[in-house]
């Protein structure tokens, strides 16, 4: 079994190499996608032994992991990991996100939502993650609790199945098609401590333009796979 985590950054000179080393200890591989940084996080991100893949300009966090999915699929690996470079996932749960996966499972999601830490979040945020994770358990006829995560473990077979086009909301048409697919997908609690370093993405534009790029997501999913 070969496991390779997927690591997108922007901008992340500041945390990238913690993260990367000791995401390190768990994986076979890691995996650093720059997209389109202005700092020294892919200088940084070799240093500490990653593979960098580099974007010409910024694509946005789904556009990044799709690159890392299709490295984990050019290279024959069984399982991806995929971390945020922001430090707010720990790396120390890796092992236990891949054994859930090994046992059955094509998509573990790690949850804030089974636990206490999505309290840390803004009320605005917190309502958007909740709205439209029972909008896609509806869709998709599945039970989990936090579609939006972006700490998961992927079983490389089905990426190649379902890779996402869009790049705006990867998570909700990720997810919403694996379970239209019929895959096997399931969470484990996760605490998840808001970041303290560098610069979050969602901002008041991301929630002013979420419901319509949202919309469209749901509806490439449902109408054209």
């Amino acid at each position: 079994m070969r496991t390779v985590a997927v690591i997108p950054a922007y901008n992340e000179s500041e945390t990238i190499g913690p993260v990367i080393d000791e995401t390190g200890e768990y994986v076979d591989k890691v995996v650093v996608v720059d997209d389109g940084s202005s700092d020294d996080t892919a200088a940084i991100a070799r240093d500490h032994g990653a593979a960098v893949v580099e974007h010409v300009f910024n694509t946005g966090v789904g556009g990044a992991v799709r690159t890392g999915y299709q490295y984990a699929i050019k290279h024959d690996y069984d399982w991806v990991v995929q971390v945020d470079a922001d430090g707010q996932h720990d790396p120390a749960k890796i092992p236990e996100l891949v054994d859930v996966a090994t046992g059955g499972y094509d998509m573990v999601i790690a949850s804030r939502y089974l636990n206490e830490s999505y309290q840390d979040y803004s009320a605005t945020r917190n309502v958007g993650i909740q709205f439209f994770t029972r909008l896609v358990n509806r869709l998709g006829d599945i039970e989990i609790t936090d579609v939006t995560s972006g700490f998961r473990v992927y079983r490389v077979s089905m990426l190649a199945d379902i890779l996402h086009r869009g790049d705006k909301h990867w998570a909700i048409e990720q997810t919403l098609e694996a379970a239209k697919g019929g895959y096997r997908i399931t969470e484990v609690s996760t605490e998840m401590p808001t970041r303290e370093e560098g610069e979050s993405q969602f901002t008041l534009d991301t929630f002013a333009l979420y419901p319509i790029r949202m919309t469209d997501t749901i509806l490439r999913v449902l109408l054209f796979r």
